[in-house]
């Protein structure tokens, strides 16, 4: 295959293909549906995934992502995208066990051996994930575009909501931040090769691993950190709890360099729309670096889960991750009756 610059056939930057979190209130905000009985997890609480129960001892988790390329290599983009739409299976607590694959693809423009290469690398991530691929729907579209829809099992009663974290829990993060501006990066032909590996090494990784491993801990919220940003799903975390919590900016890991870019002013489109939702929600704002935000409202693709876990055992939980090669790391507290986010420094 002639090597191409497949990010050439996007708009986009990253995570910033999706709608705002801003417009997303604005068009779901007040959507009314029949209540009902075995539906577990809808779309009212900002869910990772949505959950229905089948029996006493099963319920499905389904989710749906896709978005166009943020990496010019055709199969890395076709393991970030998969990557990325099964996490929000493991967010959930869920095993993946069937997917259908989603794609535009400018048949006019690029070679189909272009989307073959595409395909080979989602499947890839789906056999490691140990879902079948059971087909899909596909149109010829002017932009490039890949992305699966999912559906897993679970537990009814092991399943991890996003907005009911405990008092007194530690958060843990599993994959650094940073990819957004990093996706910037390469669009703007600035980024550095150690940048660029680093992020792809993370964004092709699944959230498996964390996930079983969480799954042996007392875990009492989850979430996983996508196109958002670190901040705007702590947000979703705390809607509705008289919860805050305490972050530790020094312990967030970044991905390299990305501090640099975002100080040189590589920053996605879909920072300034998070910011936009959840810039308010830091308590001591005016203590806290404009850069700094920018790195918690940087959009995320196939990002890392974010715990709330008891704190008598998120010590252990964590060495297990690192022990097993995840960068999990402990970024902050739950504080009792403090909705918002403090940062320190």
């Amino acid at each position: 295959m002639d090597k191409i610059r497949l990010t050439q056939y996007s708009r986009y930057s990253g995570c910033g293909a999706k709608l705002g979190p801003c417009a997303l209130n604005k068009a779901l905000g007040g959507l009314k549906q029949p209540e009902y009985l075995n539906l577990i997890a809808g779309y009212e609480h900002s869910e990772d995934a949505g959950v229905y129960k089948i029996n006493d001892e099963t319920a499905i988790v389904q989710t749906v992502d896709f978005f166009p390329p943020i990496v010019d290599d055709p199969y890395t983009f076709g393991q970030i995208a998969a990557a990325n739409a099964l996490s929000d299976i493991y967010a959930m607590g869920g095993t993946p066990i069937t997917a259908l694959s989603i794609v535009g693809f400018p048949t006019d423009k690029l070679d189909m051996s272009v989307l073959r290469a595409i395909m080979d690398g989602g499947l890839s991530k789906l056999k490691e994930a140990g879902a079948a691929l059971l087909g899909g729907h596909s149109i010829n579209d002017s932009e490039v575009k890949y992305g699966l829809a999912v559906t897993g099992t679970i537990h009814p009663d092991k399943i991890y909501l996003n907005n009911t974290p405990r008092a007194g829990d530690k958060i843990v993060l599993t994959k650094p931040l940073g990819n957004g501006t990093i996706n910037t990066a390469l669009k703007a032909e600035m980024v550095r090769e150690e940048s660029l590996a680093e992020a792809t090494r993370y964004m092709v990784m699944l959230n498996k691993q964390a996930a079983e491993i969480a799954g042996n801990y007392e875990i009492s919220a989850c979430t996983d950190i996508t196109g958002f940003g670190l901040l705007g799903h702590i947000k979703e975390m705390f809607a509705g709890s008289n919860c805050g919590v305490e972050l530790e900016f020094s312990k967030i890991p970044a991905l390299p360099y990305a501090m640099e870019y975002i100080n040189d002013g590589l920053v996605p489109g879909g920072t300034m729309k998070n910011r936009q939702f959840c810039e308010d929600l830091i308590i001591n704002r005016a203590d806290v670096k404009d850069e700094m935000v920018d790195l918690l409202c940087d959009p995320q693709t196939s990002g890392g889960l974010l715990f709330s876990v008891s704190a008598d055992q998120v010590m252990k939980m964590v060495q297990e991750m690192n022990s097993a090669g995840l960068p999990a790391a402990v970024i902050g507290i739950v504080k009792a009756d403090e909705y918002g986010v403090f940062v320190k420094a």
